[in-house]
């Protein structure tokens, strides 16, 4: 296989609890992770003798970059040279809570270890996946899935949303360190039990599920705080931040009701209407 075209989609987080921090200095988590398969970045890839990367996004054309640091980790642990020209086409807005930078790192371990026939097993996925972020063992498998532990130890679910999800994130960057260094963890999971019903949101239930980012995120931004309060003001089934912020998102009875939020908003922020089935 010399070319892979992949499109590396957005999640969301449906509920967030940081538990505690552990003694390697990460924190273990419970969380509902949903993958937004109609946002995402795309990727190709193209086998060649050397390694090149290309982004049309230059903030992101650094040696960290997650691509970057997912090839250099794969070539390490296969011991085999990892010759590609990776173009990234950034669609998912950055720091946003919607996981882009590690859904993007995924789809480079999966596409180059199908490429190069390294013959990887899932399990190795996910333990390379972790070394590069806590989200990146989700993109792995991008199915409904709850978390726990850092994240990498994932239980899938039947869960589908079938009604409109509005994304929205006002250009607010939270950087992760600040995020976690503001938050007072609580040693009590969210319970999924009511809020999964034959595989369909229960939305009652749903909004009893926190994010426990969001305390500190209203409080030092509270344009995200009135952005909540405005998909709820138009009628939103559920809404919450994504995340360790500052993307809001919300479920809608109706398009026609999510377009009320769009009408709202600030010109200058991100906005995505997901489709969904009829």
């Amino acid at each position: 296989m010399k070319y892979i075209e992949i499109k590396a989609p957005a999640k969301i987080n449906v509920g967030l609890r940081i538990l505690h921090k552990r003694s390697d200095g990460y924190h273990n988590l419970h969380t509902l992770f949903y993958p937004v398969n109609d946002l995402y970045d795309e990727i190709t890839i193209e086998r060649q003798e050397e390694f090149e990367f290309y982004t049309d996004n230059e903030e992101l054309n650094t040696a960290d970059n997650l691509i970057v640091k997912a090839v250099e980790l794969l070539g390490d642990y296969s011991k085999k040279k990892i010759g590609a020209k990776i173009k990234l086409k950034k669609k998912i807005p950055m720091g946003a809570g919607l996981g882009g930078g590690s859904s993007d790192a995924a789809a480079a371990l999966i596409s180059l270890n199908e490429m190069f026939a390294l013959n990887l097993s899932y399990n190795e996925l996910i333990e390379l996946a972790l070394r590069l972020g806590s989200d990146v063992p989700f993109f792995i498998k991008a199915k409904p899935a709850i978390g726990y532990s850092r994240g990498e130890v994932l239980k899938h679910v039947d869960f589908e949303i079938d009604k409109p999800i509005l994304i929205v994130n006002p250009g607010i960057h939270i950087p992760t360190k600040e995020a976690f260094g503001n938050i007072v963890p609580v040693d009590k999971e969210l319970d999924y039990t009511k809020v999964i019903v034959e595989g369909k949101p229960n939305y009652e239930a749903m909004n009893s599920l926190v994010n426990d980012f969001e305390d500190y995120a209203f409080n030092r931004y509270p344009e995200i705080k009135e952005l909540k309060e405005k998909f709820y003001h138009y009628g939103s089934l559920f809404a919450q931040m994504s995340g360790s912020g500052s993307t809001v998102y919300g479920i809608f009875a109706s398009e026609y009701d999510a377009k009320k939020v769009i009408r709202d908003i600030s010109p200058d922020y991100f906005y995505h209407l997901c489709n969904y089935p009829d």
